[in-house]
């Protein structure tokens, strides 16, 4: 069982094939004719999973009656043993309607709790037939079945709830604008002046969150996109604030651009000002597609970035399939191009590349002076980082 559960975590195995699959497990070395779960809510007790014979009885996942009409509520306060041999020999089991009209024969069912105590339902088979055979080795294999049952359903109700509270998050986030931009100057080496600024998002809520981490969040709960556009929204705030012979850098996941509201927003913009920067380290699905989506606003105007450029693989191909107007050297390149041979030699194949194609490059995270001496000397003209200016509130980085 202990790889039944290791499938679930891994995404092998939904949660509802693994313990449909435990339940005809135990149903058939119980030779019973229905096993099911059933989860104890608002007084009624519901099917939340069954295997075997139930379509003929009428029995349905979701279905629910009163716990006080139920085996189960009886088995779990002690009214009713939880195994039973044959069910028409006991007054309490008789007074329930199902006895006669299923009818019930033989019944086992036992408690399912979670780690700290708490009662989840009952984990239940029976057939139309009384069985005299059934002992108590078969009601602990039955136990056995509710542990594991509790457990995948504890770590699923905690998983739940985990992506509640981040689906919450994220909505609250959205609803109350929850966040500022800070503005990174973009430097042209030879003239010494700033020509754009990259957006880049912070959030409020506390504690602190790197904002990778919300975006990540917002993926998992279907609201990147939604996320995206917000945030979009609020960098575009700046534009009429920044001199007009000098562009806003936008970061964007290229799923984003795939949703039509995006493209809309960008649609409306003067698309000379601003540079779009492609933010995945995943490879893209469809490079046509995106391209085509892209094309009218590059047609207006508007400069693509390939952010994170040798930081790994799929920034080589963003490189390949888009042919960005610009390529941003990682700093995870910069960081050694004074030092490090190897690495100094990546950074210049890449500005080799760039020239013969026609792009531009940016180097990101320039940090200290022997640095930018030897990016100088690899012909690089445009660059930010620490060294050259701090994100800060536009007025700030202005200043």
């Amino acid at each position: 069982m202990s790889l039944m559960v290791d499938g679930f975590e891994r995404g092998r195995l939904s949660i509802g094939e693994m313990l449909t699959e435990a339940l005809e497990l135990v149903r058939q070395h119980l030779r019973m004719e229905v096993a099911f779960i059933g989860e104890f809510r608002d007084g009624r007790r519901v099917f939340r999973y069954i295997e075997g014979q139930y379509r003929s009885m009428s029995l349905a996942v979701g279905d629910g009656r009163l716990l006080e009409e139920s085996y189960c509520q009886r088995i779990v306060d002690g009214r009713l043993p939880e195994l039973i041999r044959n069910a028409g020999e006991l007054q309490e089991a008789l007074a329930l309607p199902a006895t006669r009209a299923l009818p019930v024969g033989a019944h086992m069912s036992v408690p399912i709790r979670f780690s700290d105590g708490s009662l989840y339902g009952t984990f239940c088979c029976f057939s139309t037939q009384a069985d005299e055979t059934l002992n108590e080795a078969d009601l602990e294999t039955l136990r056995l079945f509710a542990r594991f049952a509790g457990r995948v359903l504890e770590r699923h109700a905690l998983s739940e709830q985990q992506r509640n509270e981040k689906l919450e998050r994220i909505k609250a986030v959205i609803a109350q604008r929850d966040c500022w931009m800070v503005y990174q100057p973009i430097f042209h080496l030879v003239h010494n002046t700033i020509i754009g600024y990259e957006a880049l998002a912070r959030f409020r809520p506390e504690p602190y969150r790197s904002p990778d981490l919300w975006m990540g969040e917002a993926g998992e709960v279907g609201l990147r996109t939604k996320l995206e556009v917000m945030l979009l929204e609020t960098a575009l705030e700046a534009l009429p604030l920044i001199p007009e012979d000098v562009y806003l850098s936008l970061n964007v996941c290229p799923d984003a651009l795939l949703d039509g509201s995006v493209v809309a927003l960008l649609a409306k913009q003067p698309l000379h000002r601003l540079m779009l920067e492609v933010t995945e380290h995943r490879s893209i699905v469809n490079y046509a597609l995106l391209a085509a989506i892209l094309e009218p606003l590059r047609q207006g105007g508007l400069r693509l970035a390939v952010d994170d450029a040798g930081a790994g693989y799929a920034s080589f191909r963003h490189i390949l399939k888009l042919k960005p107007d610009v390529i941003k050297l990682d700093r995870s390149l910069i960081s050694n191009v004074d030092s490090d041979n190897d690495t100094c030699a990546l950074a210049a194949a890449l500005i080799r590349f760039a020239e013969q194609t026609g792009s531009n490059i940016i180097a990101e995270g320039v940090e200290t002076d022997a640095e930018l001496t030897t990016l100088r000397g690899l012909q690089v003209t445009k660059a930010q980082g620490f060294l050259l200016g701090m994100p800060k509130l536009l007025d700030e980085a202005a200043g």
